[in-house]
């Protein structure tokens, strides 16, 4: 079964399908220049072209699948910490942003009204500069007036949390618009 993005485990399960599929595709091109090989006795026949032209999509998916490699998603301890506020807050789970510069692994996202609100349980994640770069792709889409707010401390982040969900901010007007442009920026 695949897990849609922002779903809990989306990262471990899209890690596990690019692995098959990356397998699936060099066997694929491995056969089909074996089969050419094995029935012209050489290798200057027209299979040998299309296992070639096989390789292209099997090595991007060999990316694809180095990229899931290097991301990492929700801990199970986080994720029992933070799903008492699935049903109340508009969370999203294993958020991986990239940029030139740097990658963010924001393990959990909490959107209410105009504050969106993130924990990375990298401790490599610049914080602030994961803030900025989340700020600015919403910008660039014309999403304004959103708080950004990242931390890298589950206390911190369950205790605020617990104040979203007691506030009773008005739901932003372009709440199905922020989780598109966040889908779209995540691997």
């Amino acid at each position: 079964m695949i897990v849609k993005k922002g779903c809990y485990g989306y990262i471990r399960n899209h890690r596990a399908y690019a692995a098959v599929r990356t397998a699936v595709y060099l066997l694929l091109s491995v056969s089909l220049y074996l089969i050419g090989y094995i029935t012209t006795g050489t290798n200057k026949n027209l299979l040998t072209v299309v296992a070639i032209l096989g390789c292209l999509p099997a090595c991007k998916s060999m990316v694809n699948f180095i990229l899931f490699l290097k991301a990492s998603g929700c801990s199970d301890k986080l994720k029992e910490q933070v799903c008492a506020f699935d049903g109340k807050l508009t969370v999203l789970y294993d958020m991986y942003f990239t940029s030139y510069q740097k990658d963010y692994a924001i393990s959990h996202m909490a959107l209410k009204g105009d504050i969106l609100y993130g924990i990375t349980e990298k401790a490599k994640c610049d914080c602030k500069e994961a803030q900025k770069h989340i700020s600015q792709l919403l910008t660039q889409e014309g999403i304004r007036n959103v708080a950004v707010k990242i931390c890298s401390q589950p206390d911190e982040y369950i205790d605020r949390l617990s104040q979203l969900m007691n506030m009773d901010p008005e739901e932003h007007k372009k709440r199905d618009e922020i989780i598109r442009v966040l889908y779209s920026v995540t691997i």
